[in-house]
């Protein structure tokens, strides 16, 4: 049964910035830093663990590209205490699970569908993987409200965050069964 964890694969979170001051805002590229993803081969089945303790804001986003530098240690520390505390309530929700109920491919792309559990609710939710290179790319849109999560917003809501958001998870594409 193949395994990742981050020493082998990756989890991202993308922001999106929205209101009447949001020039002044960042999207946001955020790095989930413990989790663990299991596939079960014979069933095909995905089982996954975040630690939502463990985001850790990677960079600011500008028109798609990266942009090192936008945001000081102090502003990343602030951003993390305020997704830690206000937005996921790691407290009283310290996992987020999800559980794949089917998986269907299409050459070398495959749509994964099942249950996250976060903050306290399961939905279903589906994940749209793909072949890029040596990596299997798989990518989530997600909406806060869905999970009742309040999306953060600073300055009487003149400054928030999208209700969507994107999580992208990439694996090497040797260790999967799926897709070839």
């Amino acid at each position: 049964m193949p395994h990742f964890d981050a020493a082998t694969a990756e989890c991202l979170v993308f922001t999106y910035k929205e209101g009447l001051l949001s020039a002044i805002a960042h999207d946001l590229e955020i790095r989930v830093e413990r989790f663990d993803v299991d596939v079960d081969e014979p069933a095909l089945a995905v089982r996954a663990r975040f630690d939502p303790a463990s985001l850790r804001v990677v960079t600011a986003v500008r028109e798609g590209a990266p942009t090192p530098g936008a945001l000081s240690d102090s502003d990343k520390a602030k951003i993390e205490d305020n997704i830690r505390g206000e937005v996921l309530s790691v407290r009283d929700y310290p996992e987020i699970r999800f559980v794949s109920s089917a998986i269907t491919r299409d050459g070398n792309a495959a749509r994964i569908t099942g249950d996250l559990t976060l903050h306290g609710k399961t939905r279903p939710v589906t994940v749209d993987a793909r072949a890029e290179g040596d990596r299997l790319v798989a990518e989530a849109r997600l909406h806060q409200p869905d999970f009742g999560i309040k999306p953060y917003s600073a300055m009487l809501g003149t400054l928030k965050i999208k209700p969507g958001l994107l999580v992208r998870c990439t694996f090497p594409l040797a260790s999967l069964p799926m897709p070839a």
